[in-house]
């Protein structure tokens, strides 16, 4: 028997969606809400927020410190604020920086017995919502935190990024806000980085091997969204019907792999990020390609689902799909433009062979990526074909 959590207990969306937040049910109402960085607060988004919160009697304190690829010492930080403060919820709001540094700030709130990432690693029995529950409102579409089953956190004395989670799905956040009207203003490189993260969630779903037919109808919605949306997003920015298609191209692909699973793009784009500090979404929308072309050449399965994808988009070729969407948008053809340090891609290769193949993701892609396989993959996402 299988368990499948499809998403947020609510998912609110469309203009107007962040409204909702004045129903949330709630005893002592205070609400601890982190960000990453301060933008949210400078545009005003902070306000439209609190003003919704205040309006309904609710007391609340903002973290502002989260960096935009979450650190254990901010993660432990914020959990010393909310002991103080003591929320009953916790809002992450912005991109998924934010919300998954919420979600691991409850993780620690609610278990404060742990004092490390790799204590609350599963199999590790988490105690959740007896002190608070989680409401995640997205300002960028890409990681779709806001209905996933993860944190990804960051080690930097170990250069190692940690997924914490809970694999009944449980720290799946309660409430999921997905109002376009927080997305207009995300910078165009932003929106295409985002953007090619959420297409990569549900391409790397649809074909990982623990594929089922509910992260199937996931994925295949998220990547049809997306693909259409994204240029929209990039080129129109104030455009709400493609921005609010994309938050839920996210969304949707955030459920897929949470139900399903990833491979060995993440892999490898986890271990340049963990490495180099290359933006998440970045880092997968360059790797992209070159995962699609080695899971094809090794499996016809795989071969054949990629196909399905890009016929659901009237062709036939994902990767040629994928680097067309990619050029158009601007996006690096090879690691070495944005790692230009050839010298120590080299010094660190080994080190970065065993990231790849010790990643949580990599398990799942379609094809069982051996040392040589990382080796070679490596070094073609890095210097190109």
């Amino acid at each position: 028997m299988k368990t499948f959590k499809l998403g947020a207990d609510k998912v609110f969306f469309g203009e107007g969606a962040v409204n909702a937040l004045a129903d949330l049910p709630a005893k002592s109402k205070r609400a601890y809400i982190v960000m990453s960085g301060t933008i949210q607060q400078e545009l005003g988004q902070l306000k439209t927020v609190t003003d919704v919160l205040e309006s309904a009697g609710w007391a609340w304190r903002a973290n502002t410190n989260v960096e935009p690829e979450p650190c254990w010492g901010s993660v432990q930080r914020g959990v010393e604020e909310m002991l103080e403060f003591e929320p009953d919820w916790v809002i992450g709001f912005g991109g998924g920086s934010a919300m998954d540094a919420a979600k691991a700030m409850w993780v620690f709130y609610e278990n404060p017995q742990y004092k490390t990432l790799e204590e609350v690693m599963p199999p590790a029995p988490l105690t959740l919502r007896e002190k608070a529950r989680v409401c995640c409102i997205a300002t960028s579409a890409g990681t779709g935190s806001e209905c996933t089953r993860a944190a990804l956190i960051k080690d930097p004395v170990q250069k190692r990024k940690y997924s914490v989670r809970e694999y009944t799905g449980r720290l799946i956040p309660d409430v999921a806000i997905l109002d376009p009207s927080f997305s207009v203003t995300m910078p165009r490189g932003g929106t295409v980085a985002c953007g090619m993260d959420a297409l990569t969630h549900a391409i790397e779903a649809y074909v990982a091997n623990t594929a089922n037919v509910f992260s199937d109808a996931q994925a295949m919605g998220a990547w049809v969204a997306g693909y259409r949306a994204l240029p929209t997003c990039a080129n129109d920015p104030e455009n709400l019907e493609a921005r609010a298609d994309m938050l839920a191209a996210s969304c949707l692909g955030g459920i897929a792999f949470t139900n399903g699973a990833l491979g060995i793009c993440h892999g490898v784009a986890h271990t340049f990020g963990a490495t180099y500090n290359v933006p998440h979404g970045l880092a997968n929308g360059i790797v992209l390609p070159y995962s699609i072309a080695f899971n094809a050449g090794r499996s016809e399965e795989a071969a054949r689902r990629y196909e399905e994808l890009a016929g659901f988009v009237g062709r036939e070729n994902l990767e040629q799909v994928i680097l067309d969407l990619r050029s158009e948008l601007g996006v690096p053809a090879t690691m070495r433009e944005v790692v230009p340090d050839e010298a120590a891609f080299e010094a660190d290769f080994e080190a970065l062979v065993g990231k790849v193949l010790s990643d949580v993701c990599t398990p799942a892609n379609p094809v069982k990526v051996t040392e040589d396989d990382a080796r070679e993959l490596l070094r073609t996402v890095y210097y190109g074909r």
